[in-house]
């Protein structure tokens, strides 16, 4: 199932996308919404089920009329992982770690499908990096990797919009990758039984206005969805909602000569096989 948080006609809801491509849509107000996408996860897949069909039996919408939000605008935790396909890592200058580089991005960094992910004023160095999301629908604690992708409940895309000289202002990473609005997440999760597992084997792709800037498949990741569940449950329990954003291939705009960075009006679309687009478009922050 293929389910995406929105707003419509002025109202928040969910939607529902059909195998057309057409869109079903329930807003909050309505006596049957089953509770935003965080409720349905958090409830079990049970609950995501019940929570779909309710949304099939709402009104049929123009996609061009509904506005795509964060599937969960607010997670409890944001892990992200860097260095995680070795030829990101070579056309970065780092040697490959053998543990992964987790970081955290806070919540007022994301934004929807079809958002404009936003340039800050005091720096030009504005870089794209796609990536898988995995959606975690279970609690646990020290989870054994060949039970880890149980406790997935659905994936999506992420692009984690990097402002490169304020990220390496330090050792550490955080700032530069949690300016506002630059965090891409959408349009839709899709349930873990509709993909294969961990989706291994499917193609990751980023284009900047039409051109394809980054392409690999996921199968090339250093260290798997399970793999990054597992040790991250070594000390922090995850918990229903929680995002892993499973890091980024080759191809991004610091390490081309000469650097590419995302300007005003570039469109970038992060583009996973079946698991959709995200598309955003870039613009200058207006303050």
């Amino acid at each position: 199932m293929r389910i995406a948080s929105i707003a419509y006609a002025g109202k928040r809801g969910l939607a529902a996308q059909l195998n057309d491509g057409s869109l079903k849509a329930l807003s909050r107000e309505s006596r049957n919404y089953p509770g935003d996408l965080i409720d349905l996860i958090s409830k079990g897949r049970e609950a995501v089920d019940r929570g779909y069909a309710s949304i099939l039996d709402g009104e049929e919408v123009e996609p061009s009329d509904v506005e795509m939000l964060p599937l969960i605008d607010r997670p409890g935790k944001i892990i992200c992982v860097g260095l995680n396909y070795r030829d990101h890592t070579q056309e970065t200058g780092y040697e490959q770690p053998d543990y992964p580089t987790f970081f955290t991005r806070v919540n007022s960094s994301l934004i929807g499908c079809g958002a404009p992910l936003i340039r800050p004023k005091i720096s030009p160095q504005f870089d794209f990096e796609g990536e898988l999301v995995a959606i975690i629908g279970k609690t646990g604690r020290n989870i054994p990797k060949n039970s880890a992708l149980d406790f997935v409940a659905g994936y999506s895309i992420f692009n984690d919009a990097s402002v490169r000289d304020f990220q390496f202002k330090t050792s550490q990473w955080t700032i530069g990758k949690n300016f506002d609005g630059t965090g891409a997440f959408g349009p839709f999760f899709v349930s873990q039984d509709m993909l294969p597992k961990g989706c291994q084997g499917l193609t990751i792709e980023t284009r900047l206005n039409g051109t394809v800037v980054q392409r690999a498949n996921i199968s090339d990741m250093v260290f798997d969805v399970a793999t990054q569940i597992s040790i991250l449950s070594e000390s922090l329990t995850l918990q229903p909602g929680d995002l892993i954003v499973t890091g980024t291939p080759a191809g991004v705009g610091l390490a081309r000569t000469p650097q590419l960075w995302m300007k005003p009006g570039d469109v970038c679309e992060v583009e996973i096989q079946d698991v959709g687009v995200l598309r955003n478009e870039v613009r200058d922050e207006s303050l």
